[in-house]
């Protein structure tokens, strides 16, 4: 384990070396960017201190920046709490507020006044108020109990210690102490919750998700993803439940929107919450992620959602009812397949490899060494070899059998401890549920899982298959949906209304059961090696800080608030090629195919690019912009992040990564590895001229 002593040097030497690192590459902790990044800012252009970026004590850009709904970033972009961020982040809640006759996702919608402002039930934004270094705290308690079981309840006890103490009497913060370098390092993370979120206005997915699974991931990109909630708080600007009540929020901070546009190599910031990466990953992971957990995401991911957009395109109500379902599905889906493909093309094996050479070599020339860090590679690879066969069933089961809804649903609405679930539950559930797209899921599903996971290793329920139904998924599927009260809201209720022990009986509750038990088992075995794995994971990264002491090296991202920098830049993604840097509205017109759901282009927009109706934000050769590059080192969580200037004025929104760098969560290409933005001009425009909410930009701060 890397010492205190030497995580103080490791840091002091980053600051000393600051003016040696990339401004591409890294997702930086915001309390340590005025040590080790101002200075590499300030040379590329940037016109901010430190305490513009992040202050405890006054108002700064993190105060304009929140975690959006737990897995997206959004902004605020005016004093009366305006919050914008992508159209996929805030897909599930305008599918949720959505009905046939009011489909906001098909059609789009804008609050006109506050009074048409919708409530989103469960949706939250979360505003981080600061970081504490607590390692010393915490590696001291930690360091004293051996079990590793223990180690987790004596973390939550310390986090929780830590965060009384730091919160005091103040019941709207929360506080949660995070790992950082593979539990080298920890943080405590205060934060503070706010839950009467209202959705203001979006456009139509032609619009906002405009080139849908054929353009995602990919340049040159033209689609307008964005959305816009606004905060609601109690009169003294506290969190409070939805109520009428509540006004909107005043916030700490919020961001000055520019209309300047971008250029080539002008700077460019974004900060927000990236989910998860893995730039520690050893060959042995990689050969994981490749061979078993995206090989399996691609084959049962692509099965089922053939099923569900072939359901999704013969009738409207199932498209709204499965689009946030396949939306969230195939996202995933396609990022596995980029990633094997560039796994390969870009020999991120091998160079892992490479670099576990480097590091074996460094430990081998130093007794000291060897005894601190020489068993780290082999636990690792002891880990992950030996877990090879639960991680393929394990992943089988939850790609496959975990999607039947019917048998899940049976599992999470029956009666627990005599309790019978919540009505809202229910009625959610079905709201989004068609019994006939599932039993042609259930079958697709049971029939995969069959064929790919080895006999000894199937659960009890294929017995039943085999002994009453001869084998015939189909007709144990069929019988399974036609006995089960599970397959309506209607059903159901007159279950729950009468002998509720009978429900145990029910064929989807007993399947969801074995199902259930099953995933517990195989959670259950795959725990011996996580120990093992963590143990050497975390020897790995702490002897690699100290091989490349005088290297500025970033921990992986958490869910916490980073920052990264770099430049507005285009790219060469093979030979005799250059993408530019912007893509503009004739791009979307030149995609338009009326005949594919993907490329409809709404007639109003059709309308405005013929008049040339742009207005302000045009470019100035009178072209309309839609989104362009930076090489910002980004990743899944960043989805809705602001894009900033050198000044921290807001330039647009980050949404996606590009095909040709989809094992950057691994290693980090910075002659390929580009974010892809919503110029804030197109969604101004949008907004304003297509939506007909210019009124919203009376509470903005513009700069022309």
């Amino acid at each position: 384990m890397i010492s205190l002593k030497k995580i103080g040097i490791f840091l002091l030497t980053i600051t000393l070396t600051a003016n040696t690192l990339r401004a591409d590459e890294g997702m930086w902790m915001l309390p340590l960017i005025q040590k080790l990044n101002i200075k590499t800012m300030s040379d590329i252009g940037f016109k901010l201190s430190g305490k513009d970026i992040y202050d405890i004590n006054n108002s700064s850009l993190k105060d304009a920046v929140l975690q959006f709904g737990g897995g997206c970033t959004a902004e605020i972009i005016s004093k009366q709490g305006l919050i914008l961020t992508n159209h996929h982040c805030g897909y599930s809640s305008i599918q949720k507020l959505s009905s046939v006759d009011h489909n906001y996702l098909m059609n789009g919608f804008w609050a006109m006044n506050r009074e048409e402002e919708i409530p989103a039930p469960g949706l939250t934004v979360t505003f981080l108020d600061r970081f504490i270094d607590v390692t010393e705290e915490v590696t001291n308690v930690l360091a004293a109990t051996t079990d590793a079981a223990a180690k987790e309840d004596v973390l939550k006890k310390i986090s929780d210690k830590l965060a009384a103490e730091a919160i005091g009497a103040n019941k709207y913060l929360k506080g949660r102490v995070v790992s950082f370098y593979g539990n080298n390092q920890y943080y405590l993370v205060i934060t503070k919750t706010y839950s009467d979120i209202r959705f203001v206005g979006a456009p139509p997915s032609s619009i906002g998700k405009f080139g849908a699974d054929t353009d995602n991931w990919t340049w040159p990109r033209h689609t307008g993803d964005f959305s816009m909630f606004r905060i609601y708080a109690d009169k003294n600007n506290n969190p409070a439940e939805y109520s009428k009540d509540n006004v909107p929020f005043t916030p700490k901070k919020f961001l000055t929107i520019s209309l300047k546009g971008v250029n080539q190599n002008d700077p460019a910031m974004i900060m927000g919450y990236p989910g998860r990466t893995n730039r520690f990953m050893t060959s042995f992971e990689v050969k994981e992620t490749s061979d078993i957990n995206n090989a399996i995401t691609i084959l049962v991911r692509g099965n089922r959602q053939n099923v569900l957009m072939n359901d999704m395109v013969a009738d409207p109500k199932i498209r709204l009812q499965y689009s946030n379902k396949y939306a969230r599905s195939s996202n995933a889906w396609k990022k596995a397949i980029g990633m094997n493909e560039t796994f390969g093309k870009l020999m991120v094996y091998e160079r892992c490899q490479a670099e576990e050479k480097v590091f074996t070599d460094w430990v081998a020339a130093d007794p000291k060494r060897t005894e601190k860090y020489g068993s780290a590679l082999i636990d690792v690879k002891n880990a992950i070899e030996g877990r090879e066969q639960l991680q393929l069933v394990f992943k089988y089961y939850t790609e496959a059998l975990n999607t039947i809804e019917l048998t899940t649903a049976a599992v999470d609405l029956a009666p627990k401890d005599g309790v019978d679930p919540k009505a809202s539950a229910i009625t959610d559930f079905y709201k989004d549920y068609n019994v006939a797209t599932d039993i042609k899921v259930a079958k697709a599903m049971l029939k995969l899982f069959k064929e790919k996971v080895p006999a000894a290793n199937l659960p009890d329920l294929y017995k039943t298959i085999d002994s009453e139904f001869q084998g015939n998924i189909d007709g144990y599927v069929d019988d399974m949906f036609k006995r089960s009260v599970f397959v309506s809201e209607e059903k159901l209720k007159a279950a729950l209304s009468g002998d509720k022990k009978a429900i145990e009986s029910d064929p989807a509750y007993v399947a969801g059961q074995i199902i259930t038990a099953s995933v517990k088992k195989y959670t259950q075995d795959l725990e011996q090696y996580r120990n093992l794995y963590t143990k050497g994971q975390k020897q790995y990264i702490a002897g690699t800080l100290e091989m490349k002491a005088g290297k500025a090296m970033y921990p992986d991202a958490n869910f916490t608030m980073r920052l990264t920098y770099g430049k507005v830049l285009n790219y060469s993604p093979k030979d005799g090629v250059i993408y530019d840097h912007q893509t503009t509205l004739d791009g979307v017109m030149q995609k338009e195919d009326p005949n594919n759901w993907e490329f409809v282009v709404p007639e109003k927009l059709k309308q405005l690019y013929n008049n040339q109706d742009f207005g302000q934000y045009a470019l100035k050769d009178g072209r309309m912009p839609v989104a362009f590059l930076t090489n910002n080192d980004i990743t899944g969580g960043n989805s809705g992040s602001p894009v900033m200037n050198k000044k921290g004025e807001l330039i647009g929104t980050a949404f996606d990564g590009n095909w040709e760098a989809m094992s950057g969560d691994i290693i980090f290409e910075p002659k390929l590895q580009r974010c892809i933005n919503v110029d804030i001009r197109y969604t101004l425009f949008i907004m304003d001229k297509f939506g007909g909410a210019g009124y919203l930009l009376n509470e903005m701060d513009i700069r022309k």
